[in-house]
C-alpha cells in the first residue's frame, strides 16, 4: 500500500525533482545496499543529498548518484548512540535547512522505524517525506509505503521499492545491482597482479564472526591450494589480520607477496629448516628484522620461493604461495579496488561483503543467521552461502551469539571454504 499517509493512493510523479534528501544513517553495508534506490532518485532529481552516519559516510561518498553527503549520528540507530539532546537535534535541523530539500526518502531496515527521523525532518521544514512504515504515521509521511515484512525481500530491492513508490525509478539500462564510482585507486603496489583471494576476517558484531583460528587455517589451506591471499581489515583490526595472515608462517609459507615491484608487506619470512633459509639476521628486501628467517647467502627470495614450492609439490613459484596483510592499510575506496582485483572474497556478513558485490566480485559468505540471508546476503553476484541457517540463533538479531560455542559458523570447516572459492573463481573466470 502506497499513498499519502497510507490511504492507498499512488504517490504523485517526481519528474524533474529538485533537491532530494535520502537518509540511510547506518553502517557502510547498509549504505551500499541503498545504492540502487539512490540511483533511481538521482535519475529524477537535480541533486541527491545523502544523510549518513559516521560509519556509513565513506560508503556514501562512493555511490553513483550522490551529489554530496551530510553526516548526523542517529541516536535510535547508531550502535554507540549519542545522547538525544536539544543541541544534537538542532544540529540536524541546521544541516537539513541548509540542504533545503524539496522532499526526502527515509531508508530503513525492517526492524527500524522511520518516524522519529520523519518528525525531525518535518520540524526542519521538509515538505514531502516518503518511507516504509508499518505504523500509522499521521501527518509525518506523505508517502507511506507498506510492505510484507514476513517476506525476506533483499534489502536493496526493498529500498528500491520505496523509491518507486515515491515516483522514482532506475534509468534505462540500469539493472539495479550494487555499484561504486569509478575509477577506483590503483592498488597493484599493495596486492600484486589481480586474481588473488581476499580474506576479510573482521566483523562489526561478534555474533557474525567465524573463529580466528578458522580464518588462520583457511589462509593456510588456500595457499596450499595454490592461491595468493590478501588479508584485509580496518584500522582497529590490525591485530586480527596480523594473526590470520601470520598463521601461514607456521607452515613455512610467506606472509608477503613475491611479484615484480618488491615486497610491500615486508620481506619473505620462512621458518628455519626450509630450503634457502638460515636462522638469524634481518629479513631481505626491507622485511622485519629479528625474525630468524632470513634467506641464506646465495639465495634470492625468488629462488628460495621456488625451492619452497618444489618441497610443497607445486612448481608455480612464490607468487602462488604468498600472503599479504593489508589490515589498516586501505581506505574504503582502496579496499573497493582490492576487492575488485580479487577472484573471490571470503567474508562474514559485514560491510566488505556488500562492497565486494558492488565491484562485481563473487563472495564466499560465512553467514550467521541472526539476520535473514534472504535479506542481507551479498546482492547481485555469485555467492556461496556457508553456515547453518537453521541454527537456534536464527532471526535473533543478536550482536553477541546467544548459543554456546557459536555452532552456526564454528561448524564450518576451512576445506568447505576452499571448495567454495574454487567453484566461484571458475564462475568469475568464465564471465571475464
Amino acid at each position: 500500500m502506497t499513498g499519502p499517509a497510507g490511504d492507498g493512493a499512488a504517490g504523485d510523479g517526481t519528474a524533474g525533482a529538485g533537491t532530494v534528501l535520502v537518509a540511510r544513517p547506518d553502517n557502510a553495508g547498509d549504505v551500499l545496499l541503498a545504492g540502487p534506490a539512490i540511483r533511481a532518485v538521482a535519475a529524477g532529481a537535480r541533486e541527491v543529498v545523502l544523510l549518513a552516519g559516521p560509519h556509513g559516510r565513506a560508503a556514501g561518498e562512493l555511490l553513483p548518484g550522490v551529489s554530496r553527503v551530510v553526516e548526523w549520528r542517529t541516536p535510535w540507530i547508531d550502535p554507540a548512540p549519542p545522547p538525544m539532546t536539544g543541541s544534537h537535534v538542532l544540529r540536524l535541523l541546521r544541516i537539513v535547512r541548509e540542504a533545503a530539500p524539496e522532499q526526502a526518502l527515509i531508508l530503513t531496515s525492517f526492524h527500524q522505524s522511520p518516524l522519529p527521523l520523519a518528525l525531525l525532518l518535518r520540524l526542519a521544514g521538509v515538505p514531502r517525506i516518503a518511507a516504509i512504515s508499518a505504523d500509522y504515521p499521521g501527518s509525518l509521511l506523505d508517502v507511506r509505503h507498506v510492505v510484507d515484512e514476513d517476506a525476506d525481500v533483499p534489502e536493496a530491492e526493498r529500498m528500491l521499492g520505496l523509491a518507486r513508490a515515491a515516483g522514482f525509478d532506475l534509468p534505462p539500462g540500469d539493472a539495479g545491482g550494487l555499484a561504486v564510482r569509478h575509477p577506483l585507486p590503483e592498488v597493484g603496489h599493495l596486492t600484486g597482479p589481480a586474481g588473488y583471494v581476499v580474506v576479510h576476517p573482521g566483523v562489526s558484531a561478534p555474533a557474525r564472526s567465524w573463529p580466528a583460528e578458522s580464518w588462520t587455517r583457511v589462509v593456510h589451506d588456500l595457499v596450499r591450494a595454490g592461491r595468493r591471499v590478501v588479508v584485509t581489515g580496518g584500522p582497529g583490526e590490525r591485530a586480527l589480520t596480523a594473526r590470520v595472515a601470520g598463521g601461514a608462517g607456521l607452515y613455512g609459507l610467506s606472509p608477503g607477496p613475491a611479484f615484480p615491484g618488491g615486497w610491500p608487506a615486508g620481506g619473505p619470512a620462512r621458518l628455519p629448516g626450509w630450503p634457502g633459509v638460515h636462522p638469524g639476521g634481518p629479513a631481505p628486501d626491507g622485511g622485519p628484522a629479528g625474525t630468524g628467517t632470513a634467506v641464506a647467502p646465495g639465495h634470492t627470495p625468488q629462488e628460495a620461493g621456488r625451492e619452497l614450492a618444489e618441497v610443497l609439490g607445486d612448481a608455480t613459484g612464490p607468487a602462488g604461495r604468498s600472503v599479504v596483510d593489508l589490515g589498516g592499510r586501505t581506505d574504503l575506496a582502496e579496499l573497493a579496488a582490492v576487492l575488485a582485483g580479487a577472484a573471490a572474497v571470503v567474508v562474514a556478513n559485514t560491510g566488505p561483503a556488500h562492497l565486494a558485490a558492488a565491484v562485481g566480485t563473487p563472495v564466499v559468505s560465512l553467514f550467521a543467521p541472526v539476520v535473514p540471508a534472504g535479506r542481507w546476503a551479498p546482492y547481485g553476484v555469485p555467492v556461496a552461502l556457508l553456515g547453518d541457517q537453521q541454527a537456534p540463533c536464527r532471526g535473533s538479531r543478536a550482536r553477541v551469539c546467544p548459543v554456546p560455542g557459536h555452532p552456526c559458523l564454528s561448524s564450518v570447516p576451512s576445506t568447505q571454504v576452499v571448495e567454495a572459492v574454487n567453484r566461484l573463481t571458475c564462475v568469475k573466470e568464465a564471465v571475464t
